[in-house]
């Protein structure tokens, strides 16, 4: 090989700008690298905060629930009953005339007291706090009637005889919300269909029994539509 021909002065000039905008565009693309690994960094807060804030709405609204649940928790329903119409109860009752009141309510209670003791349930109607009816649903005319008791253990005492009133399709349940209406609905399905065991409620709780083995076959407390699936 023959000896190196020496650089130019103006080639020697194309290179340095060729290595000075080699080194720009170098220290752009870091820029822009450290302007993503931001982005990336503060996408990853972001998720966090907003994983955080999921979970803190899903406890707000389990405690909403469970807030909704505990004022129902002195409440019973009645289904099945026949509840004479209020303006019949009325004409006995009160013959002055006026707009509906306590008189209504009074009715309501002593028919739904009147048929429970007829089954031989004891009730003392000094301990009902409010009874009232619910609207009627899709014609029919056996409308489900609520009863709120002074204490827990009024309510309580009433749904232990609950079994008296078996073959009269009238029943006693306790006030549930639609939430927990809704497990305790499925709940009743699976165990219809065989994938529970049993199901029941208890202070307004839904409960369910698993099957298998005395050792398998737990009784947990369900809260949420998606724990039950769980079993399905």
């Amino acid at each position: 090989m023959g000896p190196k021909k020496a650089l130019t002065a103006e080639e020697g000039d194309d290179i340095k700008k060729s290595l000075d905008f080699l080194s720009e565009e170098i220290s752009v693309v870091k820029l822009q690298q450290k302007a993503i690994m931001d982005l990336v960094e503060e996408v990853k807060a972001l998720r966090i905060q907003n994983a955080e804030k999921d979970r803190r709405l899903v406890h707000l609204e389990s405690r909403v629930a469970e807030l909704e649940q505990y004022t129902r928790i002195n409440d019973v329903i009645v289904t099945g009953l026949r509840i004479k119409p209020w303006s019949y109860a009325r004409a006995v009752n009160d013959d002055n005339g006026g707009e509906p009141g306590e008189q209504e309510v009074n009715s309501v209670e002593q028919q739904v007291a009147a048929f429970l003791q007829s089954k031989g349930i004891e009730m003392d109607c000094n301990n009902i706090e409010a009874c009232h009816p619910l609207p009627r649903r899709d014609g029919n005319d056996k409308r489900a009637v609520i009863m709120r008791f002074i204490s827990r253990k009024h309510k309580i005492a009433l749904l232990k005889q609950g079994r008296k009133l078996k073959g009269s399709n009238v029943f006693i349940n306790e006030h549930l919300t639609k939430r927990n209406g809704d497990i305790a609905r499925k709940a009743r399905l699976m165990k219809k269909q065989g994938k529970i065991q049993h199901t029941w409620t208890s202070n307004c709780k839904v409960f369910i029994k698993l099957n298998g083995t005395p050792e398998q076959a737990k009784a947990l407390v369900i809260r949420n539509i998606e724990e039950l699936e769980k079993y399905e």
